[in-house]
């Protein structure tokens, strides 16, 4: 089998080429672009023992500018974006490469969802972190202009974070258009202030060379070692070029990376080791000391909005992340909203969106500075890199069949790299680290419940399930009165007798002209095509059992996939249909599954989990719920 990389056609030759590399620049590389305001100062900090000292400067430079390169040039530009799952990236797509690739073996595809579970898990910590440090480092930059200013860094950027997810109900449609030319000024300037101060000290261009790199690990052993954890905040954010691969395609994102970023990155990197060299003291805050006193308001007014832009693409990746995670059957329902009617891509999870900002208020308000927050962040992206190292081998050794040393030298260098970050940022762990480390750690284990619960109630429900076809074949040898319209039951047993259809037979005594038994599969694969939604099979006496199939980027519409049932001869008037559901209520108890406690948590997530009828966008005037005690 041959590589899977199927690169999206630009629709417009090279000018929709340029306009997707720029709306990227605001999506994509958004939160890797706001690093600069914190990584220099972190490695430097006092509490890590690290001197600011001509060839440690040089040597740190020369680390985050290979690790940029190794890690996002080669990692993920080069390798893991030809990972492409239909069109679409990101962790999720990748366990489902991952785990379609081992199929074959339960075990191990069992083993890889678990490990993918947890790195998507991961991904929430990461969403509490970024927001919080990048904010709060851009708003410490009126420290610099003015030390009278530092009382009012907090609530300055608890105003700005809680007013960034008040708006998340709103949508980003009416702004979002302008986030790629904000930040495309965002790198020119990194850029530009770079450039001016590499002048002052443009030694620090020998920082190009790896052996500078290698030389400040074998001179400072334990400290380089340390420093590690620092570095790797340079390329935090590295993983949003897979992620994103859906929205904009591999081609404008490796054109925005070669052609904006990668340059203005290093050359904002390069000239605040210049400044260091020339003036050790500007440590204290290496990035906004670039710029003239005359200028600082600015820059920080700049690096707010960029921040900011960050932010609101890490916390739509989270809601992107949460649905993903509903559809494959990880999370309970949760009520989502659509914040655009063109674009279909535009959600808002109310839940998730104030979990999320008490998180980001907890761990401003607990951390206090970007410097300690430093401390908290890179835990959770660096086990995340590692994950995803781990996916990428199976992806290329078993779906794309390459030889199993050439994937082993490939996945095994990078997963070197990874590891080696990943070991260093654990030094964090009591400075912080435990912090996204809790997050994911409560998140994986809400994640875990919900889809073992599901998996004992789906498996118990069809031990006493009532097998369909003898059920109905009984059922019309005397069959009860029927009335006019059609009746659509949903289960998720296809082969089995629907509760909801006994109740209604049981209390109601009739049965619509006809019935339709339908289930919902979501497929792990991010996409369904129009033509593969639906299948339908004729039962008996007007009878039918209809199959509607979803990837986990899919948007369920039930009356909409149902238009699909023309050319099978059902067709379903919107006033002659109704919809019946049945309501599970969850009752624990002792014995085989999951440990009570468990199971008590599985069922108030159940009884708490969003409408289905309001998520499958069923019409609420068509709708009869009933509802049914099941233990488990």
């Amino acid at each position: 089998m041959t590589s899977q990389s199927t690169e999206r056609k630009s629709p417009a030759g090279h000018q929709s080429l340029g306009l997707l590399s720029l709306a990227a620049l605001g999506v994509v590389y958004g939160d890797i672009g706001t690093s600069p305001l914190y990584v220099m100062k972190t490695v430097f900090d006092p509490i890590h023992g690290l001197v600011v000292s001509e060839g440690n400067v040089i040597g740190v430079i020369s680390l985050i500018f290979w690790a940029l390169v190794i890690v996002v040039s080669l990692k993920y530009i080069t390798l893991i974006l030809r990972a492409d799952n239909n069109g679409e990236g990101g962790i999720m797509a990748l366990l489902s490469l991952a785990s379609s690739s081992v199929a074959n073996r339960p075990r191990l595809r069992n083993i890889l969802f678990l490990i993918g579970a947890f790195g998507a898990a991961l991904f929430f910590g990461d969403g509490v972190i970024t927001p919080a440090i990048s904010v709060l480092s851009a708003v410490e930059g009126l420290e610099v202009a003015t030390p009278l200013l530092k009382p009012y860094v907090l609530p300055i950027t608890l105003t700005v974070l809680i007013a960034l997810f008040m708006l998340q109900q709103r949508g980003t449609g009416g702004i979002g258009a302008m986030f790629g030319p904000i930040t495309l000024i965002w790198f020119t300037t990194l850029g530009f202030v770079g450039l001016v101060n590499i002048s002052l000290a443009p030694q620090i261009l020998v920082a190009f060379s790896p052996l500078h790199a290698v030389s400040f690990c074998l001179n400072n052993g334990w400290l380089a070692f340390i420093a590690f954890g620092a570095v790797v905040l340079a390329v935090t954010g590295g993983e949003a070029l897979y992620a994103d691969m859906g929205h904009f395609g591999a081609k404008p994102i490796r054109l925005a990376w070669y052609g904006c970023v990668l340059p203005a990155l290093t050359l904002n990197y390069l000239g605040q080791g210049a400044l260091l060299l020339s003036n050790p003291s500007a440590i204290s805050n290496p990035f906004f000391l670039l710029f003239p006193s005359w200028a600082l308001y600015a820059a920080v007014g700049l690096a707010t909005v960029a921040t900011v832009i960050a932010s609101q693409a890490v916390i739509s990746g989270v809601f992107s992340m949460t649905k993903q995670a509903i559809q494959l059957g990880f999370l309970p329902r949760m009520q989502i909203k659509h914040t655009s009617d063109r674009k279909i891509g535009q959600i808002y999870i109310p839940f998730v969106n104030w979990a999320l900002l008490a998180a980001v208020i907890m761990a401003v308000l607990g951390f206090g500075s970007s410097s300690s927050l430093a401390s908290a962040y890179g835990v959770a992206v660096t086990t995340t890199m590692v994950i995803e190292t781990i996916l990428t081998f199976f992806v290329i050794r078993y779906a794309w069949n390459y030889p199993f040393f050439l994937c082993l030298l490939a996945t095994g260098f990078f997963l070197l790299i990874d590891t080696t970050f990943f070991a260093a940022t654990m030094l964090k762990i009591a400075q912080g680290g435990w912090f996204p480390l809790a997050i994911g750690g409560v998140v994986f284990f809400v994640m875990s419940t919900w889809n073992r619960g599901r998996q004992i109630l789906v498996e118990h429900l069809r031990s006493a399930a009532i097998p369909l076809q003898p059920f109905l074949e009984s059922l019309m040898a005397h069959p009860p009165a029927r009335v006019a319209g059609t009746s659509v039951f949903l289960t998720a047993d296809p082969d089995g007798v629907p509760h909801a259809l006994l109740h209604n037979l049981a209390h109601n005594q009739v049965l619509h002209e006809r019935v339709v038994i339908l289930t919902v599969m979501y497929i792990e694969t991010p996409r369904i095509l129009k033509e593969h939604r639906i299948s339908v099979k004729p039962l008996v006496d007007n009878c039918y059992q209809v199959t509607v199939r979803y990837g986990f980027k899919d948007e369920p519409n039930l009356p909409y996939a149902l238009e699909l049932c023309e050319p099978y001869g059902l067709v379903f008037e919107p006033l002659q249909t109704s919809y019946f559901l049945s309501r599970d209520i969850v009752v624990p108890s002792p014995g085989a599954g999951m440990g009570l406690w468990r199971e008590r948590i599985f069922a108030a997530m159940a009884r708490n989990a969003s409408n289905a009828a309001e998520y499958f966008k069923l019409p609420a005037n068509r709708v009869l719920e009933l509802g049914a005690r099941v233990e488990i």
